[in-house]
Order: structure tokens, then C-alpha cells, then sequence
């Protein structure tokens, strides 16, 4: 399943739900639940708010829920219970990001060739754990959203990364057993200040406003079965040009080891999100190329789809399209 959060517009304002991409439509998941006398599981009510986190929270048996509603909706044409619509046309909806705001964000960076490109070396420790730093979900752009070039920032770049959701609670999970945690993925471009980065990184306590402005996610979540993360071509155009192109490939720690590493005093739970860290030359600092206010950047990975925006100018503040309400 490719699970999304879809605004319609409406003239109260928009209306944010669940839903799951099928092609060219979109069946929002808990009208399609309760039109078969089954209760919401993505934590809202007909005509009301949905939010993805809400489902993920129910873990597999919302899941499951999930795709059984789904298919029979899909299978009998169904398009619409009363006055509730079931299936809607993609084009008719607005993607956000799938989820507005995540549990957390975890950034690890297990790429090699990344490393020894952005830093010119690969620190020693770094063979021996994951180490990670935190992002800041309270500042997340969707698909189609403009992200603000910060007034402080000359060298603003782009990151292509994937970003693991979990999907069941985690604590001392072993790697065998990881995989069930795991529900499956999302793109992730983790906005970074470059010339402000450089200058928090001399401190040593990893970055701060140099990425805390905004991240992208989107434009789905792909569940496992749908995502292959280690053969997936992944590609970054900006203005139309393709500047990265490549594949996740061999991670040095896979999403597995860092769930192990990461539960063992502490539980991942469900709306957690795993970033891969950058793939081989992944991001402007890499190609010695920068991109310009009012680019087009745009991700894209087989499986997942494209993750679409636009760069703001300089100092001119978020743009999002609808403003994303933040869940309970």
C-alpha cells in the first residue's frame, strides 16, 4: 500500500484525512472502513480530520483493517457510501506530507561514499556505531510545499535520503526480528544550511538551526512489500536536471542494526522515522553545485513516487499550501 494524508478543499477550509493511493485514485481509509460497519482507525469520523500517525498507532490490526477495506471498496467499484465519498480522484485531492508531524526523526548516515564526499574522510567510530543526530519535526513540508531559504544561509542544499517508519513499538529488538517493526518507507530531503552547518560543527554538538527549518517527507509511505530500499533507483532534478542518481545500495549499518543499536535502553514507536542518511553524491555539497532561490527540487524513488518543492527566497518564511494541523 502506498498510505498518504490527502486535503480536499471545502469552504470551511480544507479537509485532512487518511487515505491509501491506488493508481489514479485515492480511497480514504476510514470512510471505506466505516461503510462497512467497521470503526475509524486513522482517528476521526466521517467528514472529520484523519491523520496517519492515529493509524500507525493502532499497529497491525489497523493495518490489516486497512487493506481489507481497501480492496473491497476497490474490487466492488464503490465510490461513494451516502453522502461520504470513498474514492476520489488523485488529482482531486492535495498530498501533504504523510505525516505532519512524526513521533520523532532520527538521522543516521550509513552511506560511505556519502561520508568520505561531504567530509573527506570517514571517521574512525564511524565503522563502529550508528550514531545519529534529531531533527526538528515541528517544521515539515509535504509535496508541493515551498520551503523557506533562511535569511541567515548563502549556501542552502538539498539531501536524498529514505527514512524507515516504524510501525509497531520497538524495545531491545534483536536485527532478526526488526523487519515486523518496520512499516514501511518514505522519502526524505533533509534541508540543510551548509555554510551555517559548518561553523555549528566545529562546537561538536552536531547541528542546529543549519537544518532545523524544514524537512520534506513524502509523497506516501510505502509499506515494505511495495518498497525494494536496496535496489530502488533513487534521483534528485533540480530545475529539471537530474543531479543525483543512484541507489540506497549496501548500507554499512542497515535500518535492522540501527533499530538493535537504537532500542537497546530506549523504545522506537509507532510514527518514529529512521533517516538513511544521504546516498553517493546525493546533495550539492558533494557536487560542488548549489541551488538557487526559487529552484525546483524534486526526489524521486521507484516504489515511492516524487517528492516535489519549490525554494523559497531569501528570508521570506514558510509558504506551506494548507496550513498541517498537528495531532493529539
Amino acid at each position: 500500500m502506498k498510505l498518504i494524508t490527502f486535503a480536499v478543499a471545502r469552504p470551511e477550509g480544507p479537509m485532512v484525512r487518511a487515505g491509501v493511493q491506488e493508481g489514479d485514485k485515492v480511497v480514504d481509509i476510514d470512510a471505506a472502513i466505516t461503510a462497512r460497519g467497521g470503526s475509524p482507525v486513522a482517528g476521526g469520523t466521517p467528514g472529520g480530520d484523519s491523520q496517519l500517525l492515529t493509524l500507525l498507532r493502532g499497529e497491525e490490526p489497523a493495518l490489516e483493517a486497512t487493506r481489507e477495506a481497501v480492496a473491497a471498496t476497490l474490487a466492488a467499484g464503490e465510490e461513494r457510501n451516502g453522502d461520504e465519498l470513498l474514492v476520489r480522484p488523485l488529482d482531486s485531492v492535495q498530498l501533504l506530507a504523510p505525516l505532519p508531524r512524526p513521533n520523532s526523526l532520527r538521522d543516521y548516515m550509513v552511506v560511505r561514499e556519502h561520508v568520505e564526499g561531504a567530509l573527506g574522510r570517514v571517521p574512525e567510530e564511524w565503522e563502529n556505531i550508528p550514531s545519529h543526530w534529531k531533527a526538528n519535526v515541528d517544521e515539515v513540508y509535504g509535496p508541493d510545499d515551498t520551503i523557506p531559504w533562511p535569511a541567515y544561509t548563502d549556501k542552502l542544499d538539498y539531501e536524498l535520503e529514505i527514512a524507515a517508519v516504524i510501525g509497531a513499538a520497538a524495545y531491545r529488538v534483536k536485527r532478526e526480528d526488526a523487519p515486523k517493526h518496520i512499516v514501511g518507507y518514505t522519502l526524505y530531503n533533509d534541508w540543510s544550511a551548509r555554510d551555517i552547518q559548518m561553523r555549528e560543527m566545529k562546537v561538536g554538538n552536531g547541528p542546529g538551526i543549519s537544518k532545523d527549518f524544514g524537512m520534506s517527507l513524502g509523497p506516501c509511505i510505502a509499506t515494505a512489500d511495495e518498497f525494494d530500499r536496496g535496489a530502488a533507483r533513487l534521483t534528485a532534478r533540480i530545475d529539471g536536471e537530474v543531479w543525483s542518481s543512484g541507489t540506497l545500495g549496501e548500507m554499512h549499518f542497515d535500518f535492522e542494526e540501527i533499530i538493535e543499536w537504537t532500542t537497546q535502553e530506549m523504545t522506537l514507536r509507532p510514527g518514529d522515522l529512521l533517516g538513511s542518511g544521504t546516498i553517493a553524491k546525493g546533495c550539492g555539497i558533494e557536487l560542488d553545485r548549489w541551488i538557487e532561490q526559487g529552484a525546483l527540487v524534486e526526489l524521486e524513488a521507484d516504489g515511492i513516487g516524487v517528492l516535489r518543492n519549490r525554494v523559497g527566497r531569501k528570508g521570506a518564511g514558510p509558504q506551506r499550501v494548507v496550513e498541517q494541523p498537528v495531532p493529539a
